[in-house]
């Protein structure tokens, strides 16, 4: 859509770095089928234990494990919700200056939509896609906006 706020170029950039893919209970259930996996046989293979929390390991080339150069995900249907997220997180919704950080690596997202075209697009997106978690011990904080957000009118936040 050509005024979208965000549409994903599949660059791969949040695909790359060590430690941001945190497995929830839902995640490492939906990763396990559609990798015809055991659950425990696939945190084996492709996790590991970052303190409380589980997340994706990262192959030698420092991007995601599944991350397949020159066409993106290579589990895109069962991908974890902070993928599906993206660049939908917290601190990029009630953080202008986060969000205009993001703009440096992520080619998707579109500057002249603005910030709050940005946050209502994205609170939007994340209630119609379930991806708004309750803070938990597997939970990333990324997916955490409740208490920063008015959900029923997105340009607001407690700040503002």
């Amino acid at each position: 859509m050509a005024d979208a706020a965000f549409t994903c170029q599949r660059c791969g950039h949040c695909c790359q770095g060590e430690g941001g893919i945190v497995l929830t209970a839902k995640d490492r259930s939906r990763l396990a089928t559609h990798l015809g996996l055991a659950e425990a046989e696939m945190l084996e293979r492709y996790a590991e234990r970052a303190g409380a929390k589980l997340r994706l390991r990262t192959g030698e080339d420092g991007y995601c494990v599944f991350f397949v150069h020159g066409t993106g995900c290579g589990v895109h249907p069962g991908r974890p919700d902070i993928c599906r997220a993206w660049p939908y997180f917290r601190g990029n919704l009630v953080d202008e200056a986060s969000w205009e950080m993001i703009q440096t690596d992520c080619p998707g997202v579109r500057k002249e939509a603005g910030h709050a075209a940005f946050v209502r697009e994205g609170v939007s997106y994340l209630l119609e896609n379930g991806l708004i978690h309750a803070p938990g011990p597997d939970v990333p904080h990324a997916l955490v906006i409740g208490r920063d957000f008015d959900l029923s009118h997105p340009d607001t936040t407690e700040e503002g």
